[in-house]
């Protein structure tokens, strides 16, 4: 079930992750997986075994006698009916105290995750407090929930003792008529107090039962989910089809968690084979969002998006991904693991020598090699234990090794150092050459030698040329940089001041 829930939750589609919180779902994965297997285990074996003796001492009764059987068969549906109905209400409840853990387990995660930005903040306090008022509340809900399920089992234990009673009653009358005798009254007796304890036992599993139904509900919840997106699926270019000229033509998209807002709107967009084209604009106008379409994280609702002539939809996702674009962060993700794997991610069937040759490529195999394990050194949790230039390279290293044909670059070397940012740049450059490239920019001077430059503003393109013409054109691009100008002059002065 763990396998399987994995593997549906890893091929979702990006907007189920922009809705879901890591800890949420790690939450299902641990936590409701765990309590629903121990409860399938308890229930059953149990269950099963307080079952068959109901089973077999029902048979008995009606062999002893019909007609105090049917009295009792009449009965026992009407409480059946009352326990099914407390019984929703319980599961419910059961579900809501669920999803709380899982509220719990983000807040933990999301805390855990990000604990520099937490200790940066000195916010240690406020996310206790988060994580206390959180936990309490399922305390609460728990608490609830135990006094209904007591209440549920003390009222079963009742209406049972009550058939008992009821059996008494009914079998002196019967007795005193010679319709029964005394042998076969406590026959019938013994029988129905064995049923009585063993549906007793029952209702002490149906707590266990609604806590385990809660969990199921959830983990198959996921289970069920379909993806939009398909991962596998659609055609596959040959290389001498493949040259890496992207059209965006009409494009119109909101965000599946933002639908009122509309981030793209009729933008179109040509990228030629092996150029390098750059995007820039004020933060929020819709530039990232442009790589992450022509990556197929979502479809778009209006418009299309081809490579090659060929609709990137009428494309295997996986085959676009793993082998045509490449993408370099401006804050790589890397893996607990050793170097040599980080950058074998890039094309998994590679030899240790090929990933070699892409760490020489993106000015990386020195710096690795100075590592005491070489390649083999085990780095942290998303790269934190080497530096930000260092990150860069094995980046650029894992998307070299992959070739792809088109590369997407969102301002890789704006949050490092000088002297990183030359041996990234330096990278980069050969990363680049012979690739369809497109660059997500945020400082404008890397991007003077780009083939061709697009200005967006408020999810359209509003200026597009090269460096020369649109600095000539005194327009948006050219107010851009003598605003970037400006602010780089007044860092300068406080630096040189401080």
């Amino acid at each position: 079930m763990r396998k399987e829930l994995f593997a549906s939750v890893i091929e979702q589609d990006i907007a189920f992750f922009d809705a879901h919180k890591t800890g949420e779902i790690s939450s299902r994965l641990t936590n409701d997986v765990q309590e629903f297997k121990s409860c399938y285990k308890l229930c059953i074996s149990q269950g099963l075994r307080s079952i068959a003796q109901t089973a077999g001492c029902i048979v008995s009764l009606y062999l002893i006698s019909p007609k105090m059987t049917g009295l009792m068969v009449c009965v026992v549906p009407v409480i059946v009916l009352a326990g099914t109905c407390i019984g929703k209400t319980l599961r419910n409840m059961s579900k809501y105290a669920q999803s709380q853990i899982a509220q719990a387990s983000a807040v933990a995660d999301e805390a855990i995750g990000n604990i520099k930005t937490v200790r940066s903040f000195a916010m240690e306090e406020s996310e206790k407090k988060l994580y206390n008022d959180q936990v309490e509340l399922i305390q609460k809900i728990n608490s609830k929930l135990g006094i209904g399920i007591g209440i549920f089992q003390g009222l079963a234990n009742l209406a049972l003792n009550g058939i008992v009673l009821g059996v008494l009653c009914v079998g002196g009358s019967l007795m005193c008529t010679a319709e029964m005798t005394p042998g076969s009254m406590m026959a019938f007796l013994v029988a129905t107090q064995t049923i009585q304890k063993s549906l007793a036992h029952l209702s002490l599993l149906f707590g266990q039962f609604v806590r385990g139904l809660a969990a199921g509900a959830r983990i198959f919840q996921y289970m069920n989910l379909t993806p939009e997106i398909p991962l596998k699926g659609g055609k596959i270019l040959t290389d001498s089809d493949l040259h890496g000229e992207v059209k965006f033509v009409n494009v119109t998209f909101s965000y599946p968690s933002r639908p009122d807002q509309v981030v793209l709107k009729n933008f179109n967009l040509t990228l030629p084979p092996r150029k390098m084209v750059a995007l820039c604009g004020l933060s929020g106008g819709g530039k990232s969002t442009v790589a992450t379409l022509l990556e197929r994280f979502y479809d778009i609702e209006n418009g299309s998006i081809t490579i090659d002539g060929c609709d990137i939809k009428s494309l295997d996702p996986s085959w676009l991904r793993g082998n045509v674009i490449g993408y370099i962060d401006q804050e790589p993700v890397l893996f607990a693991t050793s170097v040599m794997e980080n950058i074998r991610y890039g094309r998994p069937d590679a030899s240790d020598a090929e990933v070699m040759e892409a760490a020489k490529l993106a000015n990386a195999h020195e710096f690795i090699c100075n590592f005491n394990d070489g390649y083999d050194t085990v780095l942290g949790e998303r790269g934190a234990t080497v530096s930000g230039g260092q990150k860069q390279r094995i980046a650029i290293a894992r998307a070299l090794l992959k070739d792809p044909k088109i590369l997407i670059l969102d301002e890789a070397t704006s949050a490092l150092d000088v002297e990183s940012e030359k041996a990234v740049q330096e990278a980069l450059d050969y990363a680049i050459k012979g690739r369809t490239v497109l660059v997500i920019a945020h400082r404008l001077s890397t991007i003077q030698n780009a083939d061709m430059i697009a200005v967006v503003k408020g999810g359209v393109i509003v200026e597009i040329g090269n460096h020369s013409t649109l600095s000539k054109k005194k327009g948006v691009y050219w107010n851009l940089i003598k605003q970037q100008q400006a602010n780089d002059d007044e860092n300068m002065s406080e630096r040189k001041s401080g």
